[in-house]
This record gives structure tokens, sequence and C-alpha cells, in this order.
């Protein structure tokens, strides 16, 4: 079982997918420094996806410190500084892009959907 969750998107690169679920696990704290990263296998099995690409994957997460490779050990989730505002704004990116055409497709106000995102943000307070 991975540590992440991930559906894939026609038409966006498969690495890119995947190296945006592990950072949003990880802003998320889903995943926490010092948590065992799957290995290459593990990942191209589960995902079923090519081993090439389940190597780009660690090689760009740990090429961004978002993984340290350890000899012997494996690979492993790093100490990564504390993410920016902007960081984890731009997680969110894709689905805000989703919610903003669907409410158009649906001639939503941008005050109608400010109001619902508000009510839900208040409506989950004590969630994180």
């Amino acid at each position: 079982m991975l540590p992440f969750s991930i559906t894939f998107q026609p038409g966006v690169p498969v690495t890119r997918q995947i190296v945006f679920a592990v950072k949003k696990a990880v802003v998320t704290g889903h995943l926490v420094p010092g948590d065992r990263f799957p290995s290459i296998r593990q990942l191209s099995q589960e995902l079923r996806i090519n081993p090439n690409t389940a190597q780009k994957v660690v090689r760009n997460l740990a090429d961004e410190g978002l993984l340290n490779i350890v000899p012997g050990i494996g690979t492993v989730v790093a100490t990564a500084p504390p993410p920016s505002s902007d960081q984890k704004k731009n997680l969110l990116q894709d689905q805000l892009e989703q919610l903003v055409i669907e409410a158009k497709r649906m001639s939503l106000s941008q005050e109608d959907v400010l109001a619902a995102v508000t009510e839900l943000w208040a409506s989950n307070k004590g969630q994180r």
C-alpha cells in the first residue's frame, strides 16, 4: 500500500502527477520525515508504471530535497523546511481550477462560490 493516493489524469505526464501526489502527502502530513518511501519496484508495481518512470519520480523527489536515499536502508522522507504559503496554494491549483470551471459551467457567481467555500470551511474548523 502506497503512503499517498493518486488518480491519473490524461494529458498530464505521469511523473509530474506522482511527484505532485507525494508533495501533497508531505505537505498534508501523510508522509513525515523519516518515513520509509516505497522502493522503485513497489512504485512501479502498485502504480502499474514503467520502472524507469518510477526511478525518475524518486530521482526528482530526491533532487528537490524531499527524499533521502540511504544506502543499506532505502529511501526515506527527508526533513524539509515547512512549505511556504505559496507552495501550499500551488498544491491546490488543479482543484481550484476545476472548481472555477464547474462553477462557471453552472452559472454560479463568484460570491456564491466564496459563500459555499466559507460555509464549508466553517463546518470543518476542527479538522485538518
